[in-house]
């Protein structure tokens, strides 16, 4: 029971967290872009633009930084047995994500915020860029250390503890490298994402010409930073699959619910009824599975009961599968919704190609609604990527039931209804936040300080 309740805590506190993580990522990245435009063309406009979903930015910032904390502690709380086995690995990746990248981001974020009018606007434009570079090297090195869960290298275990022996291993380690070139073009789509859905809603609402160039702006950037990122999803997910089939086969033959080896095997859009064999009805694509897992028309994939018996001649006995309908539908919910990004975004691009981007009433719907589909898919594929492993903490090392604490299961039920509780109400004002800065006047946004220097830059209200 305790090893349940702790991983239900864990994956609530890490689902929530990564809804503002990618969103925090891309938005740091476009509004860099923003007022980079804004000081390269000495357009008051996109300074105003980068105002705008800069208060945003630093809304999912702040809620980030809030739920992750909590991470942290819950590794010596509730898996303590875990930490103690991995800790002369993780200690190096996660100590320089601290020290260096949120050293970074949190240095430079205090300096954009209150060095407006009052650096330079070069330097003030370089903060914002260190920001943005922070928050991409946080996600490099925990990734770092999840691609050792996922793909364990340069080590040796003396003892109960796995001690690190090529720290360069494993920051080369082929997961890490896929995961994070993944991670982070679906972080940049996240931030597109909810620039577009807000930006297209408000030209629509604006009571002026000024202001509805200015969200018309701000929209074809989102189309294309959403479209060119997804697209850079899609293949590095590809190569992530390939990356799977060899090293964690087992996940991949869960992701089709495939119980016995293939050749050519096909995959499953959709299914309903029982995944075990006997569903009542199912759309399949012939052969698609093998392409994804390894770029062969005939390729072979390993069955579950195949790489079951494999798990158990080669770790003892055991269940060795991971939950089928979470890794089945998890990985199914992730591509669809990028596939509904990238026709979302590439009808966003024909459209403002035909300048028709802002009036054409059914893509200001899928585009608002389209806000969310980053987040199911960054949901999704974090949950798949998690879940898939099990029954493993850390692959082919430790089972997720041996790295629990020894605290007792009534107390990880408290904790963890008190964390629901809390994330929820941090939920509902991170909605509040965003939903008051989008409908923030347009005309307030870009007014200087006091104190500041216009004449520092030309045509730039600083």
């Amino acid at each position: 029971m305790a090893v349940d309740l702790a991983r239900w805590q864990f994956a609530i506190v890490t689902v929530f967290h990564f809804f503002f993580v990618p969103m925090t990522i891309g938005l740091a990245f476009l509004v860099a872009v923003m007022q980079t435009l804004a000081l390269i063309r000495k357009d008051e406009t996109w300074d105003r633009l980068s105002r705008f979903f800069g208060r945003i930015f630093l809304i999912s910032l702040a809620v980030g930084v809030v739920s992750g904390i909590v991470l942290e502690f819950e590794f010596g709380l509730n898996w303590s047995a875990f930490s103690i086995f991995v800790g002369n690995i993780f200690g190096a990746p996660l100590a320089i994500e601290g020290l260096l990248a949120f050293f970074i981001e949190s240095t430079f974020i205090g300096l954009w915020i209150f060095g407006r009018g009052r650096l330079s606007p070069r330097v003030h434009l370089a903060t914002i860029w260190l920001v943005s570079i922070g928050t991409a090297l946080s996600a490099f090195f925990i990734l770092a250390a999840n691609a050792w869960m996922q793909h364990p290298v340069g080590y040796t275990v003396e003892g109960r503890q796995a001690v690190l022996t090529n720290f360069w291993a494993v920051l080369g380690n082929s997961t890490l490298w896929a995961s994070f070139v993944h991670t982070v073009a679906a972080a940049l789509a996240t931030g597109g994402a909810l620039v577009l859905g807000i930006s297209i809603w408000r030209a629509r609402r604006a009571p002026d010409d000024g202001e509805r160039e200015a969200y018309r702006r701000a929209t074809a950037l989102a189309c294309a930073v959403v479209l060119v990122t997804v697209v850079v999803t899609a293949i590095s997910g590809d190569l992530q699959a390939r990356l799977m089939d060899v090293q964690q086969p087992m996940k991949m033959a869960a992701a089709e619910a495939l119980y016995n080896t293939q050749n050519g095997a096909s995959f499953s859009l959709l299914t309903i009824g029982n995944l075990s064999g006997q569903p009542v009805f199912q759309i399949r694509v012939p052969h698609l599975l093998s392409l994804i897992a390894d770029l062969s028309w005939n390729g072979q994939v390993v069955g579950i009961n195949q790489m079951q018996a494999s798990e158990v001649a080669k770790y003892g006995a055991g269940n060795y599968a991971p939950v089928l309908w979470l890794t089945y539908w998890s990985f199914r919910a992730m591509v669809g919704a990028g596939i509904l990004m990238i026709v979302v975004s590439a009808w966003g691009v024909w459209l403002w190609w035909r300048k028709r981007l802002t009036a054409t009433r059914w893509f200001l719907r899928a585009a608002v609604a389209g806000a969310v589909l980053p987040i199911i898919a960054n949901a999704s594929g974090w949950i798949f990527t998690e879940a898939g492993r099990q029954p493993w903490i850390v692959y082919g090392l430790m089972q997720t039931a041996r790295g629990v604490s020894t605290v007792g299961g009534g107390d990880v039920a408290l904790t963890t209804a008190a964390f629901v509780a809390v994330y929820t109400v941090l939920a509902v004002l991170a909605v509040v936040l965003v939903l008051h800065a989008a409908r923030h006047p347009f005309d307030e946004i870009g007014e200087p300080p006091e104190d500041a220097d216009l004449a520092s830059a030309p045509g730039l209200v600083y």
